[in-house]
């Protein structure tokens, strides 16, 4: 198994830090693939108690198939799979197979065959396979680069997708004939990053997004013959496109975008003019007006189905989009759509689907009879979904007076006034979003720990509208830090709640958060969980991978400017280090290309320099999260004797 010593750099550094006379010697174990410093064996009782969370699995809707079959990705063993479900309540039968988990796939209209995704130990490399039901995939992109965003015509005849290339911030727009072999060919070259969208009838054109933020970006359609390229409504305000696609009304676009809205709406945007109508929601005096986060046209062009993220829970509706009448749709319980799309004929609308209790699953509306169908059953495992915890939506106020909203996940089976210990779990992103979704590792730590998981959607997180999404950019990044020592506030008023047990954890920009609340709040704290956690923006910007840096640059701040060199210096977890005064836990995927390695190296020797209690594990086959099984169960086993530690000591 390969294994990952400090880089020299940073043993430098260590040896360089004032230390004690003795440093503390770092115990050093292989497991697996992973490196683990400071971290004990894992006892029996914990892996079966982990075991108990981890050994679910659901069923995601990717795509149907051109036979009224779908394609839904699953796991049996170590990774997600692709399997085919031939109708509601078939047996899945497994499609693909291998050590590497399948990212996504896409049908080809007309045919059984399908396009799917797949990298290499996490590193977000990834290549497309064009796969029959049975038989040999044929790969269709060149090793070595990034492929994402593929779309296909709707007779099957062109399939579309943007590459990227190490090193380089340059993009370019690939395609081929999925039915006929040979290599792609290059429709458009873009210095920044670039995604298809949609392809007109015919073949000719197509729809592209040009992305300057994940809260900007700007359309395009490219003349496939002259390889002409126009830009739709240029002098419209900066907004953000999603889900484009062309309307069925000549010379029409179809988007979901928040220009001239705090929130995103569904809209037809004219091509000549730009002009805008609003399709959905309808305007309601008086009342709150939230997202909408994706819809679907049928064949027929005339159903549309959309869904509206209100505080985190999805609402489907329906409703016919020559006349704006609506129609009937299924009364779904609390949960969050995870999928969309009509049949090839039209008859079916798949539905997606996962609640606080329920793994995922895949469902389809019958449009004519109105009746609700169930494609899959997917197992919790040992799980009784009457013991799972409930989330409960608070809002609590932040430092200047905003409303913060937050899920809490109160473990059952504890008496009314017991005190119990808390976690504070905070998403990536930032521009993301925690949801009432099945979060088996919150569920896990109320039952196993006893502990209240809070999860946060802090000031920056999307789902709450535009204003709300720019309160933490740039120099107003720590802005989201003062949330979390709101809400510890709000913890220490709770009498269920003991204020002296809570620890901070977070992943991705979640990581950066739990470091930075490490900096600043160490004394309300018991410690803190980072997992590949940015903790110095201006060495991650040099060191992310070059087609996201323009991108993140936009979120955080650009690093070569000298303003933003002194905020990076003043807020950066690595320049405040010395403020952490409690145990922390740092994970990190070896292959991570959006936050390096090197942002977790640096962070674990500082802080073992300065004497605080460190554990640290490395995985060799993973990249911006644990997808191997083996190593997820072994993270999660890991998290239980750290967080134990820190909750048991007196």
């Amino acid at each position: 198994m390969r294994s990952f010593p400090l880089r020299p750099a940073l043993l430098g550094l260590l040896l360089a830090a004032a230390v004690p006379a003795i440093a503390a010697p770092v115990a050093v174990r292989q497991q697996g693939s992973a490196r683990l410093e400071n971290v004990p064996p894992v006892p029996a009782e914990v892996a079966a108690a982990v075991q108990r969370y981890q050994m679910n699995r659901a069923a995601e809707f990717e795509d149907w198939l051109a036979d009224g079959s779908i394609l839904i990705g699953t796991r049996f063993g170590a990774t997600r799979q692709l399997h085919q479900v031939a109708a509601p309540g078939a047996a899945r039968t497994q499609l693909t197979f291998g050590a590497e988990p399948v990212g996504n796939a896409i049908a080809i209209p007309g045919t059984t065959d399908f396009v799917l995704s797949r990298d290499t130990g996490g590193d977000e490399w990834f290549q497309l396979y064009l796969r029959p039901l049975s038989g040999p995939a044929r790969q269709l992109t060149e090793p070595g680069t990034r492929n994402q965003s593929a779309v296909v015509g709707k007779d099957g005849r062109l399939l579309v997708w943007a590459e990227a290339r190490k090193g380089s911030s340059a993009y370019r727009i690939l395609a081929t004939d999925p039915r006929a072999p040979g290599p792609p060919r290059e429709l458009h070259k873009s210095d920044g990053a670039v995604a298809p969208a949609a392809i007109a009838p015919g073949n000719g054109k197509l729809i592209f997004l040009r992305g300057l933020s994940n809260r900007e970006n700007r359309i395009f359609e490219l003349d496939l013959a002259t390889g002409a390229v126009t830009r739709i409504a240029p002098d419209a305000p900066a907004a953000r496109y999603e889900s484009i696609r062309y309307s069925p009304a000549p010379g029409k676009l179809l988007a979901i975008s928040d220009r001239g809205s705090d929130t995103r709406q569904l809209v037809e945007l004219d091509m000549a003019t730009g002009a805008q109508r609003v399709i959905a929601p309808p305007a309601a005096r008086g009342a709150r007006l939230w997202d909408v986060e994706e819809f679907a046209l049928a064949p027929d062009d005339r159903t549309l189905a959309y869904v509206l993220n209100e505080d985190g829970f999805s609402r489907l509706h329906l409703l016919d989009l020559a006349t704006g009448k609506a129609l009937p749709a299924p009364a779904l319980p609390n949960g969050v759509l995870q999928a969309l799309r009509f049949s090839p004929d039209g008859k079916r609308l798949a539905i997606g689907f996962t609640n606080a209790t329920s793994a995922g699953d895949v469902w389809s509306w019958d449009i004519a009879d109105a009746k609700l169908v169930r494609w899959t059953s997917s197992e919790l495992g040992d799980l009784d979904p009457a013991t799972l915890a409930e989330p409960r939506l608070i809002r609590f106020r932040s430092f200047d007076g905003e409303s913060v909203p937050a899920f809490v996940y109160r473990p059952k089976g504890v008496a009314a006034d017991a005190r119990t210990p808390v976690i504070i779990d905070i998403h990536g992103g930032p521009e993301a979003q925690t949801r009432p979704i099945w979060n088996y590792g919150a569920q896990y730590f109320a039952d196993a720990l006893k502990a209240t998981v809070i999860l946060p959607n802090v000031r920056g997180s999307d789902g709450y509208g535009r204003r709300y999404l720019n309160l933490d950019n740039a120099a107003k990044r720590e802005d989201s830090v003062k949330d979390i020592g709101a809400l510890l506030d709000w913890v220490k008023a709770q009498p269920d709640l003991d204020a002296g047990r809570v620890a901070v954890y977070g992943q991705s920009y979640g990581g950066y958060m739990s470091l930075a609340v490490m900096t600043h709040y160490s004394d309300r704290l018991a410690g803190g969980v980072a997992r590949y956690g940015i903790s110095d923006f201006a060495t991650f910007l040099n060191n992310t991978e070059a087609y996201r840096r323009d991108n993140r640059r936009a979120e955080y701040g650009d690093e070569r400017d000298p303003a933003m060199q002194k905020v990076f210096a003043r807020i950066s977890p690595m320049a405040n280090i010395g403020k952490i005064t409690k145990p922390m836990l740092i994970m990190q995927g070896a292959n991570d290309p959006r936050v390096p390695q090197s942002e977790s190296d640096q962070v674990v020797a500082k802080l073992r320099a300065n004497g605080n209690e460190t554990w640290y594990v490395l995985f060799a086959d993973e990249g911006h999260g644990f997808l191997k099984k083996p190593n997820n169960d072994l993270r999660r086993e890991v998290e239980t004797l750290f967080l134990q530690k820190l909750f048991n000591k007196d």
